[in-house]
């Protein structure tokens, strides 16, 4: 089964800040929901541990990320596998954007597409795609909130 997914957010800092952010290891395993491991191997790819919950499923899942077509500080894509035992396999990529808005801030965008088999396919396609817009929400929630220039600093100087 083939899931789509896109979406926009808005975040209060740069685009320099934003891409250094979801290239940071400490940041990602902080943000992404369910995150349990995260490691940077050698090799420059990304490997995790992630607890899910889909409907009435919940599991692990082991995955691979590895970026690609870096352009920093505006876009790069990600593809990745991952394997969540008897519940199933994914696989898929992402293209994500950055641009500058009006106000000093990153319009971040994305595009993502994954093939799912397994259990997790038959929950049908409309939880998996709530499932999952609601887990990239989150995702983007935790990131504004942790880039969330901190008003004390501003004060303190």
């Amino acid at each position: 089964m083939a899931v789509l997914l896109s979406g926009q957010y808005s975040l209060p800092v740069s685009r320099e800040v934003v891409y250094a952010a979801l290239n940071d290891p400490d940041v990602l395993r902080e943000c992404i929901p369910g995150c349990e491991e995260l490691e940077v191997r050698s090799d420059g790819i990304f490997a995790a541990v992630v607890r899910l919950e889909l409907g009435p499923l919940k599991t692990r899942f082991r995955g691979k990320v590895r970026l690609e077509d870096l352009d920093p500080p505006n876009s790069y894509r990600i593809s990745g596998e991952g394997d969540g035992g008897i519940a199933g396999f994914a696989k898929g990529g992402a293209a994500l954007k950055l641009v500058p808005d009006d106000e000093g801030g990153t319009l971040l965008s994305y595009e993502a597409e994954a093939n799912i088999n397994g259990k997790i396919a038959q929950l049908g396609q409309r939880l998996i795609t709530s499932t999952s817009k609601k887990i990239a929400d989150r995702f983007f929630e935790s990131l504004t909130n942790r880039l969330q220039p901190n008003p004390r600093t501003a004060e303190s100087q």
